[in-house]
């Protein structure tokens, strides 16, 4: 079986459709929301939509993952993000099947994100001038 962790930091807006999705897929036995010290509803609604949830005692993605995985009680973790929804119905299968099966010890997954103004005016600008 497989556990989902999903490091949250004020989601309330998507986290009960990304918690709910996770709890459909037969493959999961165990979601977790790690809350990085949110000030919004986003713990009371993962735990709402049937989560576990932990607050880190540190804010930061990393730290939070790895507080996931030390109450997790499964060896197959998918993560996810919960400021995504929705997800690809088979999102889940296709990120633990290859290790649930032995044909790999990793899988991440990347997908296509439209870039803000952020990153189209001031971000890759100056990585075009710092690194040609």
């Amino acid at each position: 079986m497989v556990t989902v962790i999903i490091p949250a930091l004020n989601e309330q807006d998507t986290i009960t459709e990304v918690v709910k999705f996770c709890l459909k897929d037969s493959l999961v036995s165990e979601v977790i929301v790690v809350d990085d010290q949110s000030t919004d509803l986003t713990r009371e609604r993962a735990a709402r939509a049937g989560a576990s949830v932990i607050i880190s005692q540190k804010r930061g993605k990393g730290i939070s993952m790895q507080e996931g995985i030390s109450v997790s009680g499964n060896q197959v973790i998918v993560f996810l993000d919960a400021d995504i929804f929705p997800y690809p119905s088979d999102t889940i299968a296709n990120l633990a099947n290859p290790v649930l099966e032995n044909e790999a010890d990793f899988v991440k997954g990347a997908f296509a994100r439209n870039a803000g103004r952020v990153t189209e005016l001031v971000a890759k600008p100056l990585l075009k001038i710092f690194y040609p």
